[in-house]
C-alpha cells in the first residue's frame, strides 16, 4: 500500500472513531435528558400524591369530627352537669328508664361486651356507664334473632353490655352517660353510629376507667 493510501485509511479510520464518539455523546446527552425529565416527572408525582394523601386524611378527620359532633338521629340527651355521680348504698329513684346516669352503687357491671340474660341492677349498670359503656336493654317485645343478633354484636364489642329490661316502653333501647336511643330492631343502622360515637365516647365522666372486674351478677 503506498504512502498516499495509507494516509487516507488513517484518515477515515479517525473520521469513523470520530463519529462513533459524536454519537456516544448524543447518546448520553438523551439518556441525561431522559433521567431528568424522569426523576422530575416522579417527584412531582410523589409531590401531588403526598398533597392528595394529606388532604384526604384531613378530610377524613374533618368528617369523624363532624360525626362526633352530630347527634345521633332520635337520640334523647341529658344535661351531664345535672346527673349526679355519688356512690350510694340502696335503691335509687332514676327520672328515666332506663337510666343514663346519676347516683350509683360502688360497683360496675362487668361491661367488656357482656351479655346478661337476667334483668340487671340500674344501680350497677349505671357505674359502667360512667366507665364509658354503652348499655342495651330489651324488652318482650324484642324477637329472638333481634337479641341474638345484638348479643352477637355485644360479645364483639368492649365496653359494651346487654340485659333484659322488662318495664322500658321501647323495644330495643340504647343508654350512654346522659345518651339514649331507641330502635324497633337489630338491623337499625343507628345502632352501630350510636356505638361508635358513645363507646368511651365524649359524653364518659371517666374515660378509660375499667370495665372489667365488676358484678356479673345481681
Amino acid at each position: 500500500m503506498s504512502r498516499t493510501s495509507k494516509k487516507a485509511a488513517a484518515l477515515s479510520r479517525k473520521a469513523r472513531i470520530e463519529e462513533m464518539r459524536r454519537a456516544e455523546r448524543a447518546r448520553e446527552r438523551r439518556n441525561r435528558v431522559i433521567t431528568i425529565t424522569l426523576s422530575t416527572l416522579i417527584v412531582a408525582g410523589l409531590a401531588g400524591w403526598g398533597v392528595y394523601a394529606l388532604n384526604s386524611a384531613n378530610e377524613k378527620d374533618e368528617q369523624k369530627a363532624a360525626a362526633a359532633r352530630k347527634p345521633v338521629a332520635g337520640e334523647k340527651t341529658w344535661d351531664k352537669k345535672k346527673l349526679t355521680q355519688n356512690h350510694v348504698q340502696g335503691a335509687v329513684k332514676y327520672p328515666m328508664n332506663p337510666p343514663v346516669g346519676g347516683d350509683h352503687h360502688q360497683a360496675w357491671m362487668t361491661c367488656d361486651g357482656t351479655v346478661f340474660t337476667k334483668p340487671i341492677a340500674n344501680e350497677n349498670a349505671v357505674h359502667s356507664l360512667e366507665h364509658g359503656a354503652v348499655w342495651i336493654t330489651y324488652n318482650h317485645k324484642a324477637a329472638d334473632a333481634d337479641i341474638k343478633k345484638l348479643s352477637d354484636k355485644v360479645s364483639r364489642t368492649p365496653y359494651t353490655l346487654m340485659s333484659p329490661a322488662g318495664e322500658q316502653s321501647g323495644t330495643i333501647m340504647l343508654s350512654a352517660w346522659g345518651r339514649q336511643l331507641t330502635v324497633e330492631n337489630a338491623s337499625e343502622p343507628r345502632i352501630q353510629q350510636f356505638l361508635d360515637k358513645y363507646v368511651q365516647g365524649p359524653q364518659t365522666p371517666e374515660p378509660g376507667a375499667a370495665c372489667t372486674g365488676g358484678l356479673t351478677a345481681t
